[in-house]
């Protein structure tokens, strides 16, 4: 095993991951499995909605869900907090007419009261609160989240002394707060999906991509570590982590 010509591949995997943008990971087909959810979020979505209501999708990455949703555009308000994301969307979205807004971390939402009729949230975080106030009586919130387990099988192999930060965010507590803030659960399921890389390639530019759950990872810092999982992928023939994803219908009941 020649260290160094691994150190130089995997730095140009690094180097890949610096062009992603929006929240596609067709890069990484073939690279890795993930287990499906019990759930498909993107058919729940559309049982509820339909072209009359006004749609929120907040944290839409590139916006690739929402434009599987086909609702009119003239119908639909998108959030992004991430401003290479927010960027690209001006381009791409507010030019059809929909409206793209800015959101901070303290998650407020840049709109009226009482504003949509149904608030859409794949992965992205959420104040309860704001959701709160700018639904509709008897409108929904339809939300796929990670959970706070996910991702802790890969984390502790790779970060030295890893130490994960309190956070309590799984299907239990969020229910609790929905629930406090006057709605209605019509629907939940939690899930540990099993996932899988077959190559360092394509572990790598994950880990970069997704770099919350790996704080401070990079090819110089964790070279070690990456020796270890590689020698995981070369006896196993993939390195393995679990996700933890869960998903709420709630509907708002003031």
């Amino acid at each position: 095993m020649d260290k160094e010509k691994l150190k130089q591949a995997w730095l140009k995997s690094e180097e890949k991951q610096r062009a992603f943008i929006g929240w596609d990971f067709s890069y990484l087909k073939n690279k890795y499995m993930q287990e499906e959810t019990p759930w498909n979020y993107q058919n729940i979505v559309k049982c509820y909605l339909n072209p009359h209501m006004n749609l929120l999708d907040i944290g839409t990455g590139g916006g690739e869900l929402l434009k599987s949703f086909g609702h009119p555009y003239h119908k639909t308000s998108v959030t992004e907090g991430w401003d290479k994301n927010y960027q690209l969307l001006l381009k791409t979205l507010k030019p059809k007419g929909i409206d793209v807004q800015f959101v901070t971390e303290n998650d407020y939402l840049n709109f009226p009261d009482n504003h949509f009729d149904i608030i859409v949230n794949s992965h992205a975080s959420f104040s309860v609160n704001e959701v709160a106030r700018v639904l509709k009586k008897d409108g929904w919130f339809i939300s796929q989240q990670v959970g706070d387990l996910n991702g802790l099988t890969l984390s502790s192999k790779l970060i030295p002394h890893f130490n994960k930060e309190p956070f309590d965010f799984h299907l239990s507590s969020v229910l609790s707060e929905l629930k406090m803030n006057h709605f209605t659960i019509l629907y939940a399921n939690e899930d540990y999906p099993a996932q899988k890389f077959f190559d360092m390639d394509g572990l790598i530019y994950y880990m970069r991509t997704i770099s919350w759950e790996f704080p401070e990872f990079s090819v110089k810092n964790n070279f070690s570590e990456l020796l270890y999982l590689y020698e995981e992928l070369r006896n196993k023939g993939f390195i393995y982590n679990q996700q933890h994803r869960f998903i709420f219908v709630a509907q708002l009941k003031n």
